[in-house]
C-alpha cells in the first residue's frame, strides 16, 4: 500500500470510528486545510447520508488571534486542539516544508495526547515527516507543485469516502 492509499484508509478508519478530522496549515496549506473540511463534510454526507465530522484549525480568526496575542503564534493550532480534540481523533497536518513551527507543536499535543496524526508534506518532508505517527509525502520542492498534489489528495479521500 503506498502512502497516499494508507493515508486515506486511516481517515476512512477514523470516519467509521466516528471520530473527528481536524485539518491545519499555514498559508495555501491553510485553504488546503479549509478545502478538505468543504468538500469532506458537503460530498461525504450527500452521497452517503452520513455525518462527517470534520474541522479545520484554520477558519475561526477570533481563535487564532486570540491564542496568537495571548500565547504565541506557535500555539494557534495546539491551543484549539486542547479545547476540541478527544481520544482517538485525527489532527491532519498540512505544510509543504513540514518545519513549520505551529504544526509541528499541534502534532507534539497530538501525539501526547492520544489523537492520531497524519502529516501531509512537500520537499523532504522536514521534522513534520518524522514527527507524525503517519505521512503522505510529495517529494518535490515547488511548491506550487505540491499544493497542487495535496489538494488531490483532498479530493481523493472525497472520492473514497463517497463510494462507500
Amino acid at each position: 500500500m503506498n502512502a497516499f492509499e494508507a493515508g486515506i484508509q486511516l481517515i476512512k478508519e477514523k470516519f467509521f470510528a466516528n471520530k473527528k478530522i481536524i485539518t491545519c496549515g499555514n498559508g495555501g496549506s491553510a485553504s488546503t486545510a479549509s478545502h478538505y473540511i468543504t468538500d469532506w463534510n458537503k460530498m461525504v454526507n450527500l452521497a452517503t447520508g452520513k455525518k462527517f465530522r470534520g474541522l479545520s484549525l484554520c477558519d475561526n480568526m477570533g481563535l487564532i488571534t486570540a491564542f496568537g496575542n495571548d500565547l504565541s503564534y506557535e500555539d494557534i493550532f495546539s491551543g484549539q486542539l486542547a479545547a476540541i480534540a478527544d481520544e482517538g481523533d485525527l489532527l491532519v497536518a498540512i505544510s509543504g516544508s513540514g518545519n513549520s513551527s505551529n504544526i509541528l507543536r499541534a502534532v507534539e499535543y497530538a501525539n501526547a495526547n492520544n489523537i492520531d496524526t497524519l502529516g501531509v508534506v512537500g520537499y523532504d518532508g522536514g521534522k513534520l515527516i518524522h514527527q507524525a505517527k503517519h505521512s503522505v509525502l510529495v517529494p518535490t520542492f515547488d511548491m506550487q507543485l505540491c499544493e497542487d498534489v495535496h489538494l488531490m489528495f483532498g479530493h481523493m479521500v472525497m472520492k473514497a469516502l463517497s463510494i462507500l
